[in-house]
């Protein structure tokens, strides 16, 4: 039976070019599972989209002197082009500036208020003297009253994760211009947070599927005590409050980006001409998947599950895997502090897949991981290369030197060659279950070991030594080989997709590899293959010198 699965990812900010980081927290991950579960033949709606109303972008545009909208359209557009490039499958990359979004938005906020999980309330806000102005929640910086960590900012503390308000900030300051700001009062909505600290302790105590760092984070947030949080800010860039007398309000980024995901859902489906289809992938049935970093797991497990809530009718988060950071030299990736590898950069010099590689066989799952060159020419050179694709080539220039590029007739398969047939079909399963509980790291490791052992047996076989004397144990080895490498094809897809779309066309298949299925078979007899290709290619080592120089060099020139 089919499933449905909805696949949520973070939307980025639209401040910068994407980096390592981005795709090492979120979207390569999405996309693994994403097109994992196409294969499988499960109904699968992937979206996400520029966050256009976040205080780094209105940050970016202040410093460069020009318009949000300008910041926003320059780095949408180069998200778009990234992601096709690096082979991101999105059903549909939107932007929180559509007409769409903000009526979602607007609706959602209204049903809330009308239910009374939205009330309005005095509250006190930091007011810059000399920038005559209140400040959103990213202008305020100062010390972290939870962890201590300098340089917190006003919403969250990107050291120890906790969701903070401006005013809880030890000796704050105004982050354009320095000064201490003086908290004055003002007029907000509110949503009651409060209202849903039982139920949501109650469901997320039932979430044992999710990760330690997932589960326990939130329990930890949720023992701590929810409270109610603003929802808009004085600013003039967002989404206007749908009340008359409030047009100096705007929807506060935190509240409106999550319902992101929702009006995406509708975008795609009024895009196809069934306004109802988004439907089934928010109702039971269905099972939904909110692929973030771990600086976002709150806004994941409590506050867009409270705010569903409060909606009613829609399916909760089934599950929130986030991973931990991708750090260069041991420091997190930044845009604001130009600290990263550009993932532009990076596909404008080379091809997608060893990067996936890489960051799928080292992916944070569970702890913060390094980036290095010299770990990404490695990779490279010895798995990819070496192993991988060095299996394939010597089978494939094999067929095409000894059998005329046709595939061989064999007799029945001899013990060591049914034996590494089932090896393949249990590592199909074994990566299919890893996959399916977002065990990335793992599943790339189960299918890169399958190739070792595909090594090994041809290594055992010998068949440019057999096919002088015995010719049909030459062609069993062949075509036992060839039947593997039909199963790795198969298995590093998800990871790798345009290599195992290149391995289709190089093993005579027809048609898409999207519709094979998650399955593999022993090639027919008889097939005749194309002029064979190398898979991958070999990295100089003057690459880590190079990339290492041009990386200091971009932080002198910041």
């Amino acid at each position: 039976m089919t499933e449905r699965i909805f696949v949520g990812v973070a939307w980025p900010y639209a401040n910068g070019p994407l980096h390592l980081g981005h795709v090492a927290g979120a979207y390569l991950a999405a996309d693994i599972f994403a097109r994992f579960h196409r294969l499988r033949g499960n109904q699968v709606l992937m979206v996400s989209g520029s966050d256009q109303h976040g205080t780094p972008v209105t940050l970016k545009a202040a410093q460069e002197g020009t318009s949000p909208r300008e910041v926003v359209r320059r780095y949408h557009s180069s998200f778009i082009d990234s992601f096709k490039r690096l082979g991101i499958s999105f059903d549909l990359f939107t932007s929180t500036g559509t007409e769409n979004h903000a009526r979602v938005v607007q609706d959602i906020f209204l049903a809330l208020l009308e239910k009374g999980h939205i009330y309005l309330d005095k509250v006190l806000l930091p007011f810059c003297l000399n920038c005559k102005r209140f400040l959103p929640d990213r202008y305020v910086e100062g010390t972290c009253p939870h962890c201590h960590a300098p340089g917190a900012r006003g919403d969250q503390c990107d050291a120890c994760g906790k969701p903070l308000n401006p005013s809880d900030l030890i000796d704050f300051y105004c982050g354009l211009c320095g000064r201490t700001p003086e908290i004055r009062e003002t007029e907000h909505f509110f949503l009651k947070l409060t209202a849903f600290e039982e139920q949501l302790k109650v469901w997320v105590q039932q979430q044992k599927h999710w990760r330690p760092n997932v589960y326990n984070f939130t329990m930890r947030y949720l023992a701590d005590g929810l409270r109610d949080r603003a929802i808009t800010r004085d600013i003039e860039w967002g989404i206007p409050v749908p009340l008359t007398g409030y047009e100096d309000k705007r929807i506060y980024v935190w509240f409106e980006a999550v319902i992101g995901y929702l009006s995406a859902s509708r975008e795609w489906a009024a895009r196809r001409g069934d306004p109802e289809g988004w439907r089934p992938y928010w109702e039971r049935g269905s099972k939904s998947y909110y692929f973030i970093g771990k600086d976002n797991i709150v806004f994941h497990t409590v506050i867009w599950p409270a705010i569903l809530k409060a909606y009613n009718g829609l399916s909760l988060p089934y599950d929130v895997p986030a991973n931990e950071f991708l750090t260069l030299r041991g420091k997190q990736l930044s845009t604001s502090r130009n600290w990263a590898v550009w993932l532009p950069d990076y596909l404008d010099r080379y091809p997608p897949d060893p990067l996936r590689y890489l960051l799928s066989a080292n992916m944070p799952e569970t702890g913060d991981t390094d980036f290095s060159w010299r770990e990404y020419v490695r990779r490279n050179n010895d798995e990819l290369v070496a192993t991988y694709g060095n299996l394939v080539h010597r089978v494939l220039t094999f067929v095409d030197r000894h059998f005329g590029g046709v595939i061989p007739e064999t007799p029945a398969l001899d013990e060591p060659s049914t034996q590494l047939v089932d090896r393949a079909r249990a590592t199909l399963d074994r990566v299919a279950a890893l996959l399916s509980d977002c065990h990335f790291r793992d599943g790339i490791r189960e299918a890169m070991s399958l190739s070792q052992e595909a090594n090994r047996y041809l290594d055992s076989k010998a068949p440019w030594k057999a096919i002088k004397d015995d010719p049909a144990s030459a062609a069993v080895a062949v075509r036992t080989t060839l039947a593997v490498i039909s199963c790795l094809k198969t298995v590093f897809y998800p990871f790798l997709p345009f290599s195992s779309a290149k391995l289709h066309h190089l093993l005579g298949c027809e048609g898409d590899l999207d519709l094979q299925g998650w399955s593999f078979s022993i090639p027919p007899s008889g097939k005749k293959l194309p002029q064979p290709q190398p898979l991958f290619s070999k990295l100089d080592e003057s690459v880590i010198e190079e990339e290492d120089r041009r990386l200091e060099e971009s932080v002198v020139h910041a």
